[in-house]
C-alpha cells in the first residue's frame, strides 16, 4: 500500500506566509527553525492561531530569506501590481530634483529633505513614474490628500483612489491621510509596493507610526522640509522609512530655485496696562513654581498640568500662565505695526501668521481680512486662497494651518506675529514665501513683544540657519 501523502495533502500541510489584520502570519514552522533561519526579535508565537506573527514592515527581509531558499513556504502576501501611466506630463527636473531622485533610487528607501518650494512633490512624481508600481501616498491633512490627487492626475494622467474624508475608493495608486492610513492599513498593508509619506516628520509616534509598520512595502519615500523634531523622534524614521538619502538646505538654492529674501525683526512694547498685568501674572507663576521646586526638585510644568485635575491652586496658576501668554500674543502694538506694514506694502498680497486663534480673529476683525483656522471647511479654504491669488483679498491671517504642505498663491510678504519656539515652524513659515517669481525678493517680518517670554521664543526660532542675518527694524 502506498502511504505517501497525496498532492492535495502536501499543499494543505505546506507552510504558508500570509497577511492578516495588519500582521504577517507564518505557520508550520518550529521555534527551532524560526530562531535558526530568522534569528531573535522578529517573530512572536500566537497561541490563539497556532502560528507566528510579526509586523509587516519586516516583509522585505523575510522575503529575502525565503527567496534564497523557500524552506517549503508558500508566500501569499503581496497583492500589488505594475502600473501603466497613460499620460506622463512632468516638467523637466531641476538639478537638485534629479540628485534627489538618483539618491533615493540607489537604495529605494529613505528620506528626502528639501526646502518648501524646491519641488519635493515633483521628486515623488518622478519616482512614481520610474517605478510604475502600486503606490500609496500618505499626507498629514485632507487638503494635502486632495492636492496630491490633483498632481497625480495632472502629472501622470492617473485618477488615483481616495481613502479618507468619508471616502473609501481604493485603487492601485491611492492617496490618504495619516489618520486614515492607521485605520485602514490592516486591510491595505499588502496592496502597495511603494509607500510615500509627505511631511514625514509627523509620522513618528505610537499611533501614526502604525501606518508604516503595518505595510509590507519594500520601497519607501519620506518627504519633508524640516526633518528634526524637538523630541528627537525623527530618529525613528530610519526604521519606519529608511535613512536620510538626500538633504538640500535653503541657503544652497537661495537666489536660484528659491527667491532671495530678507528677514526683519520688529520689536514692540506692551502698553502700560498690559505691562502691569503681565508683571503681576509673571510674579504669581514664578513664585508658585519656585516654592514647589523647593519642596520637590523634580517638579516640572508637566507635573503642574497633571495636577490641575485635582488641585484648584494648580488650575489657577495654569490660567495665570495662559493669560500671561495671551498678553504677549495679543499685544495691541502688534496691530499698529500691522497697519503700518499694510500701508508700506499696499497692493502686495500678504500672509499673516498668528500665534493663536484669538489673535487671528483679532487681526481679521481689525483689518477685515479672511481668517483661516483649522476648523474652516474645504470650500472656505479654497475661497480664501483663490481670493488671495486673484486679488479679491489683500491678505489672509492664519494660525498654524498654513505652516506647511498646502500650496499657496505666490505671496512674497509674510508677517509672523506669534508662534512657537521651534526652528521647524520658523523654516516652514519662511518657506511659504520663497517660491521664485522672476527676481522678486521675499520679505518676512517677525513682530515680537519686547521684554516678554516671546523674545526668548523668537531667539530660539532664529537659531535656524535660514534666519541668519536677521535685521531689526522699527515702525
Amino acid at each position: 500500500m502506498n502511504h505517501q501523502p497525496s498532492k492535495a495533502a502536501k499543499i494543505l500541510n505546506q507552510a504558508k506566509l500570509d497577511f492578516c489584520d495588519g500582521t504577517l502570519v507564518l505557520d508550520q514552522w518550529s521555534s527551532q527553525a524560526i530562531t535558526r533561519i530568522f534569528g531573535e526579535g522578529i517573530w512572536t508565537w500566537d497561541g490563539r492561531s497556532n502560528a507566528w506573527r510579526c509586523d509587516p514592515i519586516h516583509y522585505p527581509n523575510i522575503r529575502k530569506v525565503l527567496g534564497s531558499n523557500s524552506y517549503g513556504t508558500l508566500d501569499r502576501v503581496p497583492q500589488w501590481q505594475p502600473i501603466v501611466w497613460s499620460d506622463i506630463q512632468l516638467p523637466e527636473p531641476r538639478a537638485e530634483q534629479t540628485d534627489a531622485v538618483n539618491a533615493w533610487s540607489a537604495v529605494r528607501r529613505g528620506v528626502v529633505v528639501m526646502p518648501t518650494g524646491t519641488g519635493k512633490t515633483e521628486v515623488a512624481l518622478r519616482i512614481m513614474a520610474d517605478q510604475a508600481c502600486s503606490t500609496l501616498i500618505v499626507a498629514p491633512i485632507r487638503d494635502l490628500m486632495y492636492q496630491w490627487h490633483k498632481r497625480i492626475l495632472k502629472g501622470l494622467g492617473y485618477d488615483a483612489g481616495i481613502i479618507g474624508d468619508n471616502t473609501y475608493n481604493v485603487k492601485p495608486v491611492s492617496v490618504t491621510t495619516f489618520d486614515s492610513a492607521c485605520i485602514h492599513m490592516p486591510k491595505l498593508g499588502n496592496r502597495f509596493q511603494l509607500l510615500i509619506f509627505d511631511e514625514c516628520h509627523h509620522l513618528p509616534g505610537p499611533i501614526r507610526s502604525d501606518a508604516a509598520r503595518m505595510s509590507i512595502a519594500p520601497m519607501r519615500l519620506g518627504l519633508t522640509a524640516t526633518l528634526e523634531r524637538g523630541d528627537g523622534q525623527h530618529a525613528k524614521l530610519d526604521e519606519l522609512i529608511g535613512p536620510l538619502v538626500y538633504r538640500l538646505e535653503i541657503n544652497q538654492v537661495r537666489g536660484a530655485s528659491l527667491a532671495e529674501f530678507d528677514v526683519f525683526r520688529v520689536p514692540v512694547f506692551l502698553s502700560e496696562r498690559e505691562r502691569v498685568r503681565y508683571d503681576q501674572l509673571s510674579e504669581v507663576v514664578s513664585s508658585y513654581v519656585y516654592e514647589r521646586r523647593q519642596e520637590d526638585s523634580h517638579f516640572t510644568w508637566k507635573t503642574l498640568c497633571a495636577e490641575t485635575q485635582s488641585s484648584g491652586e494648580a488650575g489657577i496658576i495654569l490660567r495665570a500662565y495662559r493669560e500671561k501668554k495671551s498678553i504677549e500674543d495679543r499685544a495691541v502694538e502688534k496691530l499698529r505695526v500691522l497697519e503700518d506694514l499694510f500701508r508700506l506694502h499696499k497692493g502686495t498680497p500678504m500672509i499673516i501668521f498668528a500665534g493663536s486663534n484669538a489673535m487671528a480673529r483679532d487681526v481679521s476683525c481689525r483689518f477685515l481680512i479672511p481668517c483661516l483656522l483649522n476648523h474652516c471647511g474645504k470650500a472656505e479654504r479654497v475661497d480664501y486662497l483663490d481670493g488671495l491669488r486673484d486679488g479679491v483679498y489683500p491678505a489672509i491671517v492664519a494660525n498654524q494651518v498654513l505652516d506647511e504642505g498646502v500650496d499657496l498663491p505666490e505671496v512674497k510678504i509674510a508677517v509672523v506675529i506669534g508662534g512657537m519656539a521651534s526652528t521647524r515652524q520658523a523654516k516652514q513659515r519662511l518657506g511659504r514665501i520663497l517660491r521664485r517669481r522672476g527676481d522678486e525678493r521675499a520679505i518676512l517680518y517677525e513682530v515680537v513683544a519686547k521684554d516678554t517670554n516671546e523674545t526668548g521664543r523668537s531667539r530660539q526660532r532664529r537659531k535656524s540657519d535660514a534666519y541668519a542675518g536677521t535685521r531689526n527694524r522699527k515702525f
